[in-house]
């Protein structure tokens, strides 16, 4: 067995041997009750990786985990899950909720389901791939029976977890900032031009030179405590999560090893990770893509979930309101993205992976013209909110739900329904940012249905 997978493994039968999620009391039930749970989503070798993007996967550095939670009240539970993939889109993410739903005794609409958005990693995309399929295209998204055999082990994960739950009394909160992990793709160079190319990984050392750019430094955790035990810890931080990757090497990256070594630090609490919006936002002012890049940038993630969890404060449970706010984005309408030119594109991109982003930009057109919402979720506590916000949002619209709560702690993950792609900032389309040619499959005018959006979803 691979070590990575042994040691991971192993670590999360410590986890189940530490009594996580021992019955509470019936004499007393709490107002919150908490279970959580954990199972492997690694891809089979073979498997697409990013859509199609990168290599497939010809080896597993070390596995891809759905970390959860359910969270049970006085209302129907909410579900919170966030798995180890690149994107889970459209359909997918409807199996996903509709079966983690089931599962829980709540409504899809109640799961709140993110991808950590590693590139090592899947994209989950029913219609894209049914698309390539019909049209013989010679390219591959995603195996969709794999992808509804792990919408079923989650959900059965998700349910059986409902055996073993623990009141909620306290909830906490605690932040640090990440020193030299996030950066901007956006930068100014030396000429005063205004660039977008700084990406994932930049050897260019002019390039890593130039100011971080808009970032959100904060890595914020929101923790759930039985009186003085605590029982989760759930952090988040907004950069895209890769050091190297497209070698067909499947991982969770550094944010995985970094999740991963908090988790050995508190055996008797679990703990989760979640991306924050981070479209526009990398690592590549500090990562030159080596492998030795990898433990560096785990490390400083690592750190700063640790100082968040020391700086942790908890105060009694007072409230706890769920909202989610439909959410309706346009479908791209600029060159290149008609049904017609997509459908075309199918077949006669000379590159598989064009004919993935073909598919895939005809799977969210599908949804989006027959004015299906997505939707923008928040999970308030009064003093902490949890909120969740789709695809690939730029850091704007996280700094943007922050600035809705000014006196709560506010934990925001990214890359919920990931059908849009990028969703960017009307600034970006005016500066003609060059990461929009693809993977955003959205119109001009987005941000103001955004931020519609977020601000009825973060409101007291």
């Amino acid at each position: 067995m691979n070590p990575s997978r042994r040691d991971a493994l192993a670590a999360l039968a410590a986890l189940a041997a530490a009594g996580l999620g021992r019955p509470a009391s019936a004499a007393d039930p709490p107002k919150l009750a908490l279970s959580t749970f954990v199972t492997e989503i690694t891809v089979p070798l073979g498997h697409p990786l990013m859509g199609g993007g990168i290599a497939p996967a010809k080896e597993v550095v070390d596995p891809l985990f759905a970390h959860g939670f359910v969270l049970r009240g006085p209302d129907k539970p909410v579900a919170v899950v966030a798995l180890d993939w690149c994107e889970v889109r459209n359909g997918a993410y409807e199996l996903f909720r509709d079966q983690v739903a089931a599962a829980v005794g709540t409504d899809p609409a109640r799961v709140m389901l993110s991808c950590l958005h590693q590139h090592d990693a899947p994209v989950a995309d029913l219609e894209a791939e049914e698309f390539l399929q019909k049209h013989k295209a010679g390219a591959s998204v995603c195996d969709t029976a794999f992808v509804r055999k792990t919408a079923e082990r989650v959900a059965a994960a998700a349910g059986e977890s409902l055996k073993a739950s623990r009141p909620v009394t306290r909830i906490g909160t605690g932040r640090a900032n990440v020193e030299q992990v996030a950066s901007n793709r956006r930068y100014t160079d030396a000429a005063g031009a205004v660039r977008h190319n700084r990406m994932s990984a930049t050897r260019d050392p002019a390039v890593r030179a130039a100011p971080e750019g808009t970032v959100d430094p904060e890595l914020t955790t929101l923790s759930f405590w039985d009186g003085d035990a605590p029982l989760l810890g759930l952090s988040a931080y907004a950069t895209h999560p890769m050091s190297y990757y497209g070698r067909g090497g499947v991982s969770a990256d550094f944010v995985g090893l970094a999740r991963r070594r908090r988790q050995a630090d508190t055996p008797g609490v679990f703990q989760m990770y979640a991306s924050g919006c981070s479209g526009n936002v990398t690592a590549g002012k500090y990562n030159d893509g080596s492998p030795d890049s990898r433990p560096v940038l785990a490390d400083r993630l690592y750190k700063a979930m640790a100082a968040a969890w020391k700086d942790t404060t908890t105060a009694p449970v007072t409230a706890a309101a769920f909202r989610s706010v439909p959410l309706k984005l346009k479908a791209r309408t600029s060159a290149g993205f008609s049904e017609d030119e997509l459908t075309k594109r199918l077949t006669a991109d000379p590159k598989p992976f064009g004919r993935c982003l073909a598919a895939l930009g005809l799977g969210w057109k599908k949804r989006a013209d027959a004015g299906r919402p997505i939707d923008v979720a928040a999970l308030d506590f009064g003093r902490a909110v949890f909120a969740l916000l789709p695809a690939e949002s730029y850091v704007e619209y996280q700094l943007l739900a922050k600035k809705q709560r000014p006196g709560a702690a506010v934990v925001v993950a990214g890359y919920g329904e990931c059908g849009p792609g990028y969703v960017p900032t009307e600034a970006a389309w005016a500066e003609n940012d060059g990461n929009l040619a693809d993977w955003c499959w959205v119109d001009p005018g987005s941000e103001d249905r955004m931020t519609a959006a977020i601000k009825t979803a973060m409101k007291d």
